[in-house]
């Protein structure tokens, strides 16, 4: 099945040799510093896997001016310089032979692709939410916050992927492609929990960290004594799969090899969801991950369709489980 047709996809010329470059620049950065994204977008034909390393790399630059050691209002303008720059990717102010391969790579992609560009603003947005040290009281709040960091990109993504054509419901995929991107990214909140706590950030709601007693006490190798950490975990396990359950129907949507890619790469993270679920205090003792013979065998799941086809017939409940 063909996907549906991006901004002159079929009709642009192959990439000049310094947008070749530029591409391999950012399929390095992608690699080097994503393996989870990187292991499954293999899975893409060329220009398709080259686009996303794109948008990686840039999501990735402003990520790293958020997290890095800088005074606020040093990051605040390196982040609105950013954005600037996305203004000139926007407008096709970037030659191919621009000294930034990153934008070099993104302008040809978003020329390729109907990339809704407007999703790494509100990347940027979200990232200078961490810079000003917002709290989120709610899961609204939270949610906010998860929709401008990772439903943006889940959005960006389907840009690149689009649709298979005639798909019944196909007019909802950027929704699922949204929801996809809270559901990975409160599975990112869940593992990297105590390492934020260090660097004084606690992402989850605080009047559910009250709930449940641990409003203080998360970058410890223990739990807060007098709270239900477990309690907690698994209640954030239960919504992000509720989340999962809605965002995967995203996959009867693409075509085999897109769905592939997602398929594999929200494998993973529902893996990691499982064995966090499994044991709650495993994410204050260190890193969860997955071995490679596991990647492994999602990305296989991935490219059989199975996980595609079980998505188009259960119903968001039954997925659930």
């Amino acid at each position: 099945m063909k996907r549906t047709a991006g901004r002159g996809a079929e009709r642009t010329p192959p990439p000049s040799p310094q947008v070749l470059a530029a591409y391999r620049y950012c399929e390095a950065v992608t690699a080097g510093q994503a393996r989870n994204f990187a292991y499954g977008i293999r899975l893409l034909p060329a220009g398709r896997r080259q686009a996303m390393s794109a948008l990686y790399a840039f999501s990735r630059r402003v990520d790293d001016i958020g997290d890095g050691p800088l005074d606020p209002a040093v990051k605040h303008a390196r982040l609105e310089e950013t954005r600037a720059l996305l203004d000139l990717v926007r407008t096709g102010k970037v030659p191919d032979d621009a000294t930034d391969p990153v934008a070099v790579a993104l302008a040809d992609a978003a020329a390729r692709f109907p990339i809704p560009l407007g999703g790494l603003d509100e990347l940027i947005d979200g990232v200078l939410m961490d810079v000003r040290g917002r709290a989120y009281e709610t899961w609204d709040e939270l949610r906010e916050y998860c929709r401008c960091v990772a439903g943006a990109i889940g959005r960006l993504s389907l840009g690149v992927f689009g649709t298979v054509p005639g798909a019944p419901g196909a007019e909802r995929a950027p929704h699922y492609a949204d929801t996809l991107g809270l559901a990975l990214q409160l599975t990112n909140i869940l593992r990297d929990v105590r390492e934020d706590a260090a660097e004084g950030r606690t992402y989850l709601p605080r009047e559910e960290l009250a709930a449940f007693g641990c409003a203080t006490g998360l970058n410890r190798h223990a739990p807060p004594a007098d709270g239900d950490f477990a309690g907690l975990v698994r209640f954030e396990v239960r919504r992000a799969r509720a989340l999962f359950a809605e965002g995967l129907r995203l996959l009867p949507l693409l075509d085999r090899r897109s769905a592939a890619c997602v398929s594999a790469m929200a494998g993973i993270y529902h893996r990691l969801l499982t064995r966090i679920a499994r044991d709650p205090h495993a994410v204050l003792r260190g890193r969860v991950s997955l071995p490679a013979r596991e990647k492994a065998y999602v990305a296989l799941r991935g490219l059989s369709g199975l996980d595609a086809r079980r998505a188009a017939r259960l119903t968001p409940r039954e997925s659930a489980r």
